[in-house]
């Protein structure tokens, strides 16, 4: 299971390597083809190195379980996807066109072509929506325009372009669904990680304070381009993506973008400010009334904000609802999270040669719970521990990584009982506290049942303690525990 040297050559699934065409800090792409397709293919590889953070993992995991799902013009179509036991990646078509990148380091450019792309991403976004996927990382790399002919903007006579740019003329295509959330399916992300999870300049305020439900998340990122894309400069600047350095987005509102650029006409800085919002319900109700008010400039109502000229301290950070200082508030997004979600059965697995009977045990004992709990869905969880002090090596001498290692062996774990993707996620925590890291998953994600196993009662562990006792002690939902012991007389009979 060690780690694949790709070569222009080299054939992964009876697709044909050819060359690399793109090497990023989180993955590479790479060119393929395959006999009985014609379309044009890449290939996307994750980069896994020793001291990687783990989250590109998941976000991966994630993005191979979302992009299956999604259909249309607006996403790419996928081929083929690499399970991580031997190769993760995802095939899709390759997208010709130019990505929004380029004419976004070129900012401001004409106003016509500013609503143009701005029409254009809104109608992807909805038709994205009403899949029920929310991209969450909307940014100038990740959006891609499939060639055309022609440039077409339906605004004021005013603001026709005379050399309108062709480049953008196609559908908006959305990539990377590494932090993106699907309604129906479990969120890795968010079960695994309390961090911010977007990219700073475009990450909206509810995303700050770790809420990932809210499709207006996206108007907001849209919000941030139009802003740069009409006056050259971001609304809120290029933050470091710390939490208390995306915290002053929650309080101070944008500078009208009329102060920058003199000829940004109302509805215009009507409909840009709308979307940067504090509030999402003062957002648009949907992408797809966006994209139709940047289509109709003269159906866009009015507000103080389209002639605001100065820039203001909200005076309640979304109407007081959503103070970071404030834990209540932060519980109430929680409870929504819950709400949302089936109830949780979390099992952590002793991966170890010497944790096999303990493990076959928890199996059928989850398989047995499953059946009469059907609502239920299942998260298999396994600690890798790492040192207090000190850096630890997590990769093998073949360069696999062991951290994908534990996550293989966790779904080959769970393979036999059959579960549908929506009903299962595997977690794989990093931390020199094992019990500490179940207990702190169990109770972010409002674990309703906990199962672990217990290896033995001898006399050191007895003194110091296990990671099945400290859970026990400090779970605050029900615990079952399948002892050692147990295991081997059910193995024997």
């Amino acid at each position: 299971m060690g780690r694949m040297q790709l070569q222009t050559g080299t054939t992964l699934d009876g697709f044909v390597i050819g060359k690399k065409i793109h090497q990023g800090g989180m993955a590479e792409i790479w060119e393929v083809t395959k006999d009985g397709i014609e379309a044009p293919l890449v290939m996307k590889i994750p980069l896994i190195l020793d001291g990687d953070d783990p989250t590109m993992i998941v976000g991966f995991e994630q993005e191979q379980m979302i992009l299956p799902r999604l259909a249309g013009p607006h996403v790419p179509k996928i081929y083929g996807l690499g399970d991580f036991s031997i190769q993760p990646y995802i095939v899709m078509e390759r997208i010709d066109g130019e990505s929004l990148l380029k004419r976004f380091k070129e900012a401001p450019i004409p106003l016509a072509e500013v609503i143009d792309l701005g029409a254009k991403i809104a109608t992807a976004l909805a038709s994205l929506h009403a899949q029920d996927v929310i991209h969450l990382d909307l940014k100038p790399s990740n959006i891609m325009f499939r060639p055309t002919k022609a440039f077409s903007a339906k605004v004021d006579p005013g603001f026709a372009p005379e050399n309108a740019s062709e480049r953008h003329g196609g559908e908006a295509v959305f990539i990377d669904f590494g932090l993106s959330r699907h309604l129906k399916l479990p969120d890795l992300l968010a079960e695994e990680f309390r961090v911010p999870m977007g990219t700073a300049p475009y990450i909206a305020p509810e995303q700050v304070l770790k809420l990932r439900e809210e499709p207006r998340s996206d108007q907001f990122a849209l919000g941030v381009l139009l802003y740069t894309l009409a006056t050259g400069e971001r609304p809120f600047g290029n933050p470091k993506h710390t939490t208390k350095a995306l915290i002053r987005r929650l309080y101070e509102a944008p500078t009208p973008p009329r102060l920058i650029r003199k000829d940004i006409p109302d509805y215009l800085q009507e409909i840009i400010l709308r979307c940067l919002d504090v509030k999402p319900e003062r957002r648009y109700p949907t992408a797809r009334q966006l994209a139709f008010e940047l289509r109709h400039p003269e159906q866009v109502t009015l507000t103080d904000r389209a002639t605001r000229e100065k820039t203001h301290w909200l005076k309640n950070m979304l109407a007081g609802r959503l103070n970071p200082y404030d834990k209540a508030p932060l519980s109430r997004l929680e409870s929504y999270r819950h709400a949302s979600t089936a109830p949780i059965m979390m099992v952590a697995v002793d991966l170890s040669s010497e944790g096999v009977p303990l493990a076959e045990a928890l199996r059928d004992l989850v398989s047995r719970l499953l059946v009469t709990s059907p609502d239920s869905r299942l998260a298999c969880v396994n600690v890798l521990k790492t040192a207090r002090v000190g850096l630890d090596t997590l990769m093998e001498d073949d360069g696999t990584s062991i951290h994908v290692k534990r996550l293989v062996e966790l779904k080959n774990w769970a393979a036999e009982m059959r579960l549908p993707p929506e009903r299962i996620t595997f977690h794989v925590l990093e931390s020199p506290d094992p019990a500490e890291a179940l207990l702190t998953f169990a109770r972010n994600n409002h674990v309703d049942h906990l199962l672990v196993g217990a290896r033995g009662s001898g006399g050191v562990r007895r003194y110091l303690g296990s990671v099945s006792t400290a859970v026990v002690a400090e779970a605050a939902c029900t615990v079952t525990v399948v002892r050692k012991q147990a295991a081997e007389d059910e193995a024997e009979a």
